[in-house]
């Protein structure tokens, strides 16, 4: 079983535009924001990126991969059942292993998938953790590409490595592309 993600985006930038002009007065409008509209809300991590909401289906994701992704705040999980009683188990509950595949929607909002990003993106996940929210990030790209912009690992985020023991990445020539081309996104 080879895992498998969607990601859907579930409410519209508009809500978020809305909400922004009622901050300054202004009656909504009922259109699609801007490609630079959006980049500046969510460089900034305005409160109305919090309004744009996504569910994100996994297929045959290990269990202890989904409990990695769960433990970030604003992550509102569905997680198929491991009860004896709502499926067939190939062996009893107690007794299954952490790697089990499941399938796991997690509901999220715009903030939470920059915030899931910087951790789950960082060398200092686990590979599979990081390859699991990759594919997230792939599959941003088509649904919301400005969103995926801003799904960077914690150095290049900060400018620094935060971790308390730093892997090195932000040392390499790869580290400076990926810092540039996330600088070179940002609206003036």
């Amino acid at each position: 079983m080879a895992l498998e993600v969607e990601v859907t985006q579930e409410t519209s930038w508009n809500r978020a535009l809305n909400a922004a002009r009622r901050t300054v007065g202004k009656e909504p409008l009922d259109k699609e924001p801007s490609r630079e509209f959006k980049l500046k809300s969510l460089f900034a991590e305005h409160s109305q990126i919090k309004l744009v909401e996504y569910r994100i289906a996994f297929k045959d994701l290990k269990q202890w991969i989904g409990v990695h992704l769960l433990r970030h705040p604003f992550v509102l999980p569905f997680i198929h059942s491991q009860r004896d009683d709502r499926r067939k188990n190939p062996v009893p509950r107690d007794e299954m292993p952490q790697g089990s595949p499941n399938n796991q929607d997690f509901y999220v909002n715009a903030q939470a998938v920059i915030n899931i990003s910087r951790k789950r993106l960082c060398n200092k996940a686990s590979k599979e953790t990081r390859e699991a929210w990759q594919m997230v990030k792939d599959k941003m790209k088509e649904v919301d590409p400005e969103l995926a912009t801003v799904m960077v690992r914690q150095c290049v985020y900060r400018g620094f490595c935060p971790e308390m023991g730093c892997c090195g990445f932000c040392n390499t020539p790869e580290y400076q592309k990926e810092v540039e081309a996330y600088r070179s996104a940002k609206p003036e």
